[in-house]
């Protein structure tokens, strides 16, 4: 049995630009974890928990409850954490390095979000966050068969409406894509939503769903203030992630980012470049309406 723990990358709104009044928090939305054989779960979760309290035993003196404090990953990576703590990046790399010796392995799936409103993008929050959750599971599932393993996937809990309604249709996608995706069978139940205070295994998911936040904002956004995120993690990250981790660009001119290479140093939307940029005399808000303008041409030959 693998036992996958998940946590979402970013939030499902819409987006523009990191200097948008309102459409500012991410540019993707997506899930990331990492996966590990159930036989070892217990002991990577000790481990995790003897590194926490050890990086932030000054946190837990007056703790009243130790064992169910929690440090989140957006706080744990801001802009200037490279700086300000760099202990926090050391210590994520060195659990990294742990799970990989216990046999498991890091995964993240994420979509782009196309540049607009809610009203331009035809945004349905409650769909954006099913597609992501089913690729996820497609994914996960497919990692299951190549190790011939079954998955059970746990996630951070929410809201019980929340839950409720998400629920029915992870069954039922679930039971359709089985009928002609085998793997799919490798999913014991649909996601099941653990409390993070009384899991240390998912509040290490969240850290990494926060470690691939930071990454694909430093991918994505030319002047990320992530841009530390390569000379931290790259070494780490190498060789950590499953095959079907995958970062879904939205209508662009080169090819979705893969495995590790979304914590590398080249950036294939923003390579370096030697002279003028095309884009440079643009102003963020005209290039993106071009921008948005072309894709909506685009859209409209196909459904001709």
């Amino acid at each position: 049995m693998l036992l996958a723990y998940i946590d979402e990358i970013g939030e499902p709104g819409a987006f523009i630009s990191r200097e948008h009044e309102r459409f500012h928090t991410s540019p993707s939305f997506g899930y990331a974890g990492f996966v590990i054989e159930a036989e070892c779960a217990r002991a990577f979760g000790q481990r995790f928990t003897h590194e926490k309290r050890t990086l932030f035993a000054s946190e837990l003196v007056d703790n009243p409850n130790p064992g169910q404090w929690e440090k989140k990953g957006a706080s744990m990576f801001r802009p200037t954490t490279s700086v300000s703590h760099p202990q926090h990046l050391r210590v994520f790399a060195g659990l990294v390095r742990t799970l990989r010796s216990m046999r498991g392995m890091l995964f993240y799936y994420a979509d782009e979000k196309p540049l607009g409103t809610p009203k331009q993008t035809n945004l349905d929050p409650a769909a954006r966050e099913t597609a992501a959750m089913q690729e996820t599971l497609n994914r996960l599932c497919t990692y299951a068969e190549r190790r011939e393993r079954n998955l059970l996937v746990m996630i951070d809990q929410i809201n019980e409406k929340t839950r409720a309604e998400r629920l029915p249709q992870m069954y039922g996608h679930i039971f359709r894509r089985s009928a002609d995706r085998p793997e799919m069978k490798r999913i014991v139940e649909p996601p099941m939503h653990v409390d993070s205070v009384l899991s240390a295994n998912i509040q290490f998911a969240d850290w990494v769903a926060a470690a691939a936040t930071r990454a694909i904002d430093n991918q994505l956004i030319r002047d990320s203030p992530y841009s530390w995120v390569p000379g931290a993690w790259s070494h780490a990250m190498a060789g950590s992630f499953t095959f079907e981790s995958k970062l879904h660009l939205w209508h662009r001119g080169v090819d979705d980012i893969h495995n590790a290479a979304l914590f590398y140093k080249e950036r294939p939307l923003h390579p370096i470049a030697t002279g003028h940029r095309v884009g440079d005399g643009l102003p963020p808000e005209a290039f993106r309406k071009i921008h948005a303008a072309a894709v909506r041409a685009e859209e409209g030959q196909r459904r001709r």
